[in-house]
Parts: structure tokens; C-alpha cells; sequence
């Protein structure tokens, strides 16, 4: 299963709202961060991080299940969790991860991992590129719209809305789930990167409750993920655009999606489709090192403490 994609269900949950049920959830996060720097033992994680017996388990059956695990024996019963395929083409979604978070979120609570371009030696932070031209792109570089899978309804992810209970060093990657840790924010976010700006917006088009709109909207601008303009159509209403910050998360969302669609297909097809307006290609992403300018692969990265 973890070397081919897995089938979905027609009409179910698609590609994004399975993809937003695993990276979504900071257990599966911190699970995997530590699985890219070596980890495959149960006591391992158990030693490396604030989880509990219960919560580690139900983890590493879902990763398991989901094919990013191959559970394997190594000494009579004992077992490792060894990334796949399918795991280890995760990297791009952790590696933009780290970069956002490293950049714009200065009250981290431990230090982030240190990413190294093995083929050029330097410490770097990963560019977003299109795959077909190699050229960088930033947000308005890049068109995306529902594909024939595609609906708010079905991008949501099947769990409960937050997916990570509290422990005493909550928070390792914080902003990142206060954007996709819930259903409600991940949408919100998403609809700002298909150019929804209006309240009435994203609770229409979204089908949110008012009260969870306003509240989402709130927190995405105390954040500094969102700024309050004046609309151009009445002076007394506001409009919500995305900053700097908010647009720097784009990596960290096309390369989940596109690690999505790849692993996961509904048999209408894919949920979301983007095209670069400069080659005017369909756009798939491609990460290059910040230092080089270098095609980054997986194996080119070195993750350390």
C-alpha cells in the first residue's frame, strides 16, 4: 500500500481532508520529525517527547495504516517503525514547516531543527518553485481552483477538530496547528489563498457558523497571519487580507496538497488543481535551497539538533 497510491471512497473526504487529518494533528508532526532524524522505536519517541503510552500507540497504528509506518519485527516481538516511500516523500511538508516556523515564529519553545545542503554545505531555508520551469513563485504566482473531487465539504478532515491534547511542552510547532490544528482554520486559511477577503465570504462559502468565522478571523489577525482593510465597496465594512507571515505558509500548503494527491486519489480526481501564470503550466512544487538555488531532493538535506 505505502508504495502506491491509496484509493478513496467517491464522494468521501478527499486528498486535502485526508492529508489536513495527519499534518494537522502535532503528534503526527513531532512523530515524524523525529522519524526523519533517525527514530523507529517505540522508547525512543517516548523518551524524546511529552506523550503518553496511549496517545503514542493510537499514533503510530494511524501512521501505520495510513502507509507513512511499515511496522517491522527486529527482536522476537520488539518492533521499529521504518518510514516508506510514501513517509519519507513527507519531507518537503516538514522542511517548509520548520522554515515558516523558524522565521516567523520567534517564541518557539525549543530550538528548530538546522537544515543543511549537503550538495553545497550551507545551512539554507527551501524556496518554492514550479516543477515544470524551476522558476521561484510566491502566492500571486500561482492560480489554484476545486477539481473535480474538490468542495469545502469534502476537504475537511474526518477527526475531531483539534487533534492534539495539551502537555507541558505544548506548542513545538504552535502557529502552525493554530493555522491547520483545526477544521475551521485550515478552511478559513484556504479560502484567503483562493482570494476570499469578506466575512460573509467565508461563512457562506465555507458554511461556518458566524460565531466560529469571528472567532477564527480574530485569532488569524492576532497572529499576524491576516490585516483588517477598509472595503472598497463601504466605508464601514472590513476586509481580511493576508500579510507577509500569512502568505509566507503558502509552501507549507501546496506541498501538503500535492503530497496528497499524490499518495491519495478520489476516483473523480484530483480536489485541487493550480497552474502557474507564468508558463502557464499546471503547477506541481518543487523546492530549491535558499543558498544555491539548487533542486533539493530528500536525500540532499541534512536535518540536525
Amino acid at each position: 500500500m505505502a508504495d502506491s497510491p491509496t484509493l478513496l471512497e467517491p464522494g468521501g473526504t478527499n486528498a486535502v481532508g485526508v492529508t489536513l487529518g495527519l499534518v494537522g494533528d502535532e503528534w503526527n508532526l513531532l512523530i515524524l520529525r523525529h522519524a526523519v532524524m533517525g527514530v523507529r522505536r517505540y522508547a525512543e519517541w517516548r523518551a524524546a517527547l511529552p506523550i503518553s503510552h496511549a496517545v503514542l500507540t493510537a499514533r503510530l497504528a494511524h501512521l501505520t495504516a495510513m502507509g507513512v509506518f511499515d511496522r517491522v519485527r527486529y527482536a522476537g516481538d520488539r518492533c521499529e517503525y521504518v518510514l516508506t516511500k510514501r513517509g519519507r516523500d513527507l519531507w518537503p511538508v516538514l522542511l517548509t514547516v520548520w522554515a515558516w516556523e523558524s522565521a516567523w515564529v520567534p517564541e518557539h519553545a525549543e530550538s528548530l531543527p538546522v537544515m543543511t545542503h549537503r550538495a553545497c554545505g550551507s545551512e539554507f531555508r527551501p524556496v518554492l518553485a514550479c516543477q515544470a520551469c524551476s522558476e521561484a513563485v510566491l502566492p500571486r504566482d500561482v492560480s489554484g481552483v476545486f477539481g473535480p473531487s474538490g468542495s469545502w465539504e469534502r476537504s475537511v478532515p474526518a477527526g475531531a477538530t483539534r487533534r492534539r491534547g495539551t502537555s507541558a511542552e505544548a506548542g513545538l510547532f504552535p502557529q502552525t496547528m493554530s493555522l491547520i490544528g483545526n477544521r475551521w482554520s485550515s478552511a478559513i486559511l484556504g479560502g484567503a489563498f483562493q482570494g476570499l477577503h469578506r466575512f460573509r465570504d467565508f461563512e457562506q462559502r465555507l458554511g461556518a457558523p458566524p460565531a466560529i468565522v469571528a472567532d477564527r478571523l480574530r485569532v488569524f489577525c492576532e497572529l499576524g497571519i491576516f490585516e483588517q482593510v477598509p472595503s472598497r465597496d463601504r466605508a464601514d465594512w472590513t476586509t481580511y487580507h493576508l500579510t507577509d507571515k500569512g502568505r509566507g505558509f503558502f509552501p507549507v500548503v501546496v506541498t501538503a496538497i500535492a503530497w496528497g494527491q499524490r499518495w491519495f486519489r478520489a476516483p473523480e480526481g484530483p480536489a485541487l488543481v493550480y497552474r502557474h501564470r507564468s508558463c502557464e503550466r499546471w503547477f506541481l512544487p518543487r523546492l530549491l535551497c535558499g543558498t544555491c538555488g539548487a533542486a533539493l531532493s530528500g536525500q540532499d538535506v541534512a536535518v540536525g539538533r
